[in-house]
């Protein structure tokens, strides 16, 4: 028996990185997913993101971990798109909605056309996760909860002098307020609201020739650029790192805990 036997999670960003290990760990404790993610490019993100191939592969590996999975691709700035992947999910999967990780997200953090996308699809497309799936959570009346990705980025004034980095900071900066906002309203249904901050993950999204050539552009001046380095002698974390706090989060080893904006980080905001 697993801890989330009849659940069903909504989760965004799920084709690779942070959502798909999300996907994987909440399978394997019994949750049935929705996966959604845009599989295509955003014209000033300057690395590849995922495809459709992605994200069939995190539903294959949620079968393995012996859970249901219903795929949809849906732009998180379209709140349309995401109310009828959760309609269609919730329609093959089961009447309810336990569990939800707002986590789709680019970083285009050299961009100097990048400052709305950014915002777009790191705050909109949060608020409107959160807007397209609340109102089913409270009708289903079986409480839940709701995990919002945000980033030591959002906790720390980290920053590069460049549009798509600002727009990436205060962006996750607005998810803590999203977050707060969201924990009193939703309170009353039983329904709780964090955010995890994660440092640097080891996942596509860094992982790129792009971004790696601009942290090591960072690295080499002597001002202008956020120190990136964690009090714990790690460079990266795992994804799996990230979706352990999660899991957390939305189990009922977590039940009292609402409100809070939980860092995942080996250290990196303490040493600010």
């Amino acid at each position: 028996m697993g801890v989330l036997d009849g659940q069903i999670a909504f989760i965004t960003g799920a084709a690779r990185g942070q959502g798909r290990a999300h996907a994987v760990k909440l399978a394997g404790a019994g949750a049935d997913i929705i996966a959604v993610d845009l599989c295509a490019p955003i014209d000033s993100v300057p690395y590849p993101l995922a495809d459709a191939a992605d994200l069939e592969h995190t539903a294959e590996l949620v079968a393995q971990a012996g859970a249901r999975c219903v795929t949809a691709h849906a732009d998180v700035r379209d709140r349309a798109a995401l109310t009828a992947a959760l309609r269609d999910g919730t329609a093959a999967l089961g009447d309810r909605l336990d569990i939800v990780i707002a986590n789709a997200g680019i970083a285009p953090m050299a961009g100097e056309d990048a400052w709305q996308d950014v915002i777009d699809v790191n705050l909109t497309g949060v608020y409107n996760t959160v807007e397209a799936a609340m109102r089913p959570m409270i009708k289903y009346g079986n409480g839940g909860s709701i995990v919002l990705t945000s980033s030591v980025a959002g906790l720390v004034g980290l920053a590069a002098p460049m549009a798509g980095s600002i727009g990436y900071a205060a962006a996750k900066h607005g998810i803590v307020g999203l977050m707060r906002v969201y924990a009193n309203l939703l309170a009353p249904h039983r329904i709780r609201v964090n955010s995890v901050h994660p440092a640097g993950v080891n996942t596509p999204m860094i992982d790129n020739d792009f971004t790696r050539s601009w942290l090591d552009g960072l690295a080499q001046q002597s001002q202008g650029g956020p120190d990136m380095s964690n009090a714990l002698p790690v460079q990266t974390l795992d994804p799996e790192d990230i979706a352990n706090a999660a899991f957390y989060l939305v189990t009922d080893t977590g039940r009292y805990v609402t409100g809070v904006a939980l860092p995942v980080d080996a250290g990196y905001t303490n040493k600010r």
